[in-house]
């Protein structure tokens, strides 16, 4: 299967300060892919060098197959965008505005009422087609953002904070939308909120100054670069004891005997629990512990241990 979005070696300067270094991606159909950094990661400077907003620095895009920089016109057919404060203008009816951004596409005169018809449609639309943008709730304006994106059928869609200042229903709504999205294209969804991401998105991809700092598939479970393990031994040794065994970052004692060992990438869990009964504590329990993608998102970027 061909990517949708498929990027190398992409930078990105301001000046000599370098907001994205050497990236590399790839969005497939079907997949809703989740971007999550702190404020300053690149994650405004990537979507907008993807949404051809932006020129790359280096490195080369492609979308749906087509060269961004070398053919922009035929690789954003593909492409449908809603930046972080939509596009909207509030003194049109959301046909107006929907058939304006169909015209906008190139979407012949014959065939704008029925794209503009199909993307209200999906979005949740139709009782709003002939209301002005400016009265409608602010779920509502996100929903015409949105439709627009979509208006023209692209296969990519990227989406930059669609939820921000909506209420917890409003969210909920959106989410479902973004979910259906991800079913026939392939999303970009970028966003602060983690639980969302470990709603709706297939897979993470986390940015720390710039640079991937972690990727990986949400549908097989958020997995740290090395390893953590809760131990029970009935030789309770002292941490420094645990501490001086290879490939040990670090211990935590808990309660009853149980400990979390933090391991680097390159101890397996084998010769792990081997170390420990050759060292003569008792093992009785070993297993690996799942950490949250807030545990990961933290480690990652602050360098501290969450929970």
């Amino acid at each position: 299967m061909e990517p949708l979005i498929k990027t190398e070696g992409l930078y990105r300067y301001y000046g000599n300060y370098c907001a994205v270094r050497n990236l590399g991606l790839e969005l497939y159909p079907g997949e809703v892919l989740g971007l999550l950094g702190p404020n300053g990661a690149g994650k405004s400077s990537t979507l907008r060098m993807l949404a051809g907003n932006l020129a790359p620095s280096a490195g080369q895009i492609w979308l749906n197959g087509v060269d961004l920089q070398s053919d922009p016109i035929q690789a954003k057919r593909a492409l449908g965008y809603l930046p972080e404060n939509p596009p909207l203008y509030p003194e049109l009816t959301v046909d107006e505005y929907l058939r304006y951004c169909a015209r906008l596409h190139r979407i012949s005169g014959a065939a704008v009422d029925e794209a503009v018809s199909d993307a209200r449609g999906r979005c949740g639309l139709d009782e709003v087609g002939q209301r002005l943008i400016g009265n409608l709730s602010k779920g509502y304006q996100q929903r015409v953002g949105i439709a627009q994106a979509i208006v023209h059928n692209p296969m990519v869609v990227i989406l930059d904070e669609p939820t921000v200042g909506l209420d917890p229903v409003q969210i909920r709504e959106i989410r479902s939308l973004i979910c259906n999205l991800g079913r026939e294209r392939g999303v970009i969804l970028s966003t602060h909120i983690l639980p969302e991401v470990q709603a709706i998105c297939s897979r993470v991809l986390i940015l720390h100054q710039g640079e991937q700092a972690y990727a990986a598939s949400l549908k097989q479970g958020v997995r740290p670069a090395g390893g953590c393990f809760l131990v029970r031994l009935t030789q309770a040794p002292e941490l420094a004891a645990i501490m001086a065994m290879p490939g040990i970052c670090s211990a935590e004692s808990l309660a009853q005997g149980r400990y979390r060992l933090q391991t680097k990438k390159d101890l397996i869990a084998s010769q792990l629990a081997e170390q420990l009964v050759q060292a003569g504590w008792g093992l009785e329990e070993f297993a690996p512990e799942q950490p949250g993608l807030e545990q990961i998102f933290v480690r990652i970027t602050t360098g501290e241990q969450s929970g």
